[in-house]
Formats: structure tokens, sequence, C-alpha cells
């Protein structure tokens, strides 16, 4: 059996200046950091001439041309991947909640196949590929952090050209400045989920009428993303926790999907309890709330009263791997 996995990521700034309609235009560029939060995929040759495909549904098929999971079946069809093989996917964290999840699927599979056909992997490759499954295979209205942060790990700043291609460079944090983020940094569960298609198709199609407010926007969270990693180098991280604030402020306004009256009052009672800074992680819609304190008790009182949940993290620094690599016969 054949066991790989593929971290999920919070976004520090930048957040969708990494889709094409915008990035092919004008580039983008945004921060974001892997954390030990993971999806799994498990390969395992069987005896039986059929896909054995297990995620919140179970398949069984004959042919490859039959699976209904989209990525499961494009993946499988790129690399020529034969019948009497079983695909079985878990995760950490549910999907629909803003941490990168399809993506991370896509490059845990991707990670697992060519494991499986013995072929090398680079994370540049599995990134191009798994976007080239994602975006244009499937025509989904999302950008290209997910992946590319899977692939690679760690703190990283990206740059999508307008030639899509993508530049990767790790941000230059000081240990102290690491530990401080990991100690300060707070996650919270919304308890709502969403589409991140949904969510983006609206900025999708608005960027593509190069409609002026949305580009505004645009062009000034991509500013957020450089000042984002400025404040991340040089340790400030009061000016960082405010850049935070500064793109959820200015998120809102991008689209009505982006946030209701229940995320809203979250968001708020955790200003009003000790962050110095918090925005909602992904698309927007629901997810996770990130919040930076130094006052841990009370942030984390006022959001267990709203009913919201912690998840606890710490950053990964690995990126996509096999955990587990035994070739079955």
């Amino acid at each position: 059996m054949i066991i790989t996995r593929a971290p999920l990521r919070i976004t520090f700034g930048g957040g969708g200046t990494d889709l094409p309609s915008y990035y092919r235009k004008f580039g983008g560029e945004l921060v974001a950091a892997t954390i030990d939060k993971y999806i799994y995929i498990a390969l395992h040759k069987t005896f039986f001439k059929e896909f054995i495909i297990k995620y919140s549904q179970t398949e069984h098929v004959q042919n490859v041309e039959d699976i209904q999971h989209p990525i499961i079946r494009h993946a499988l069809q790129t690399h020529h991947v034969d019948p009497m093989l079983e695909v079985v996917s878990f995760a950490d964290v549910p999907d629909g909640t803003g941490l990168g999840s399809s993506g991370a699927f896509t490059i845990a599979l991707l990670r697992a196949i060519t494991y499986y056909k013995r072929q090398n992997a680079h994370p540049q490759t599995l990134a191009e590929e798994a976007c080239q499954i994602e975006i244009e295979k499937m025509g989904r209205a999302i950008g290209k952090q997910d992946q590319y942060s899977a692939a690679f790990g760690g703190i990283t700043s990206f740059r999508f050209n307008e030639d899509d291609s993508v530049d990767i460079q790790p941000v230059s944090v000081s240990d102290t400045t690491l530990q401080s983020l990991e100690d300060d940094l707070l996650l919270f569960f919304t308890g709502q989920s969403r589409n991140a298609s949904n969510v983006l198709e609206d900025q999708h199609q608005r960027s593509e009428k190069m409609e002026g407010e949305m580009l505004d926007n645009l062009h000034f969270t991509k500013e957020l993303g450089i000042k984002s990693r400025e404040a991340l180098e040089k340790g400030n991280l009061d000016e960082f926790a405010r850049q935070m604030s500064t793109h959820w402020e200015n998120k809102v306004k991008r689209s009505e999907g982006m946030s209701n009256s229940d995320l809203n009052r979250a968001y708020q009672v955790g200003m009003d309890n000790g962050a110095l800074g918090g925005k909602l992680i992904g698309a927007g819609g629901g997810g996770f709330f990130m919040f930076y304190t130094k006052n841990h008790s009370d942030l984390r009182g006022a959001m267990a009263r709203e009913g919201l949940k912690e998840v606890r993290f710490r950053f990964d620094f690995e990126g996509a791997k096999v955990v587990s690599g035994v070739h079955s016969l």
C-alpha cells in the first residue's frame, strides 16, 4: 500500500490575486503557509479488474471514464493507470473550510500516482499538473495557491506571472518570529462550509470584464500580500496583524458572498476580545477565522461562547510526501 499526504494552508496576504482571470493581466502575489493538517491518499493494488474509489462516496467501476469523482478521473487518465486499483482518501479537516483542501487532495493524489508508477515528482511538476486538472480541464474558478502551497510546503511567497509561470520564494522568517506565529496565531472553525469555486465565480467574471471596482480591490490586495511578507521578514507581527484585518475589510467589499451576519459578528467578537488582527481564511463565506493575539485566554473564551471550535496547529515545512510506500505485487 502507498500512502501520501499533502498539507493544508493558511493565506497571510494577497489571496485572490492567484486567479488566472487576474494574474494573466496584472500578475499576482501572495504569502501562504502550510500547516500540520493534511489530506491523505492511499493506493492499493487489488485482485479485481476494476477501480474502487472511496471518499465521501464509494465507486466500483471498470473503466476510468466512468469514475464520477472528476479529480480522480482526470488524474488516473493523465497517467494512464490501469484498473485493479483501490483509491481511498481521508482528511484531518473537512472540505469547504477555506484551507485549500481540494488543491491538497489533488497534490496528494498525484504524488501517490507518480510513486505508484515509479515516476519522479518534483513539487513544481505536481503543482502545474494539479492546476491543469482543476483549472483547465475541470474549468473551476479557483486560483493556484492551494496546489503550489501543498506541493512545496513552508511559509512561502508566490508570484503568479502573466505567462502562467510561478516564482516561488521561501519567506525569510527568524526562529523568534516563527515561534511567535505558532504560539499567537489561533484558528477557529465557524461551523460553516462552502464551495470555493462558487464564491470565486463572481470575482472571476468581473475580473474578466475588467470591472474597475474589482480590479482596484485586487490591486490593493496584491499590495497587502507584499506588505505582509515584508512585515514577516522584519519580525513586525503587530503590523502583520493589522495587515490581516485590512485584508479582511478589503475582501468583504469584493462580493456579497464573502461574509454574512454570523461571520461579521464572530470577527467583531474576536477583535473585541484580545485579537490584534484577524481574517477569514480562503475564498470567504465560511471556514476558519485566523486571529493574531497575545491574549489567548480571553480570545479563546470569547470564541467558545460563540460556538467556534479552535483547531491548534504547527507549520509544515515538508510539503507533499510519501509517508508509506510499499508497491503491491
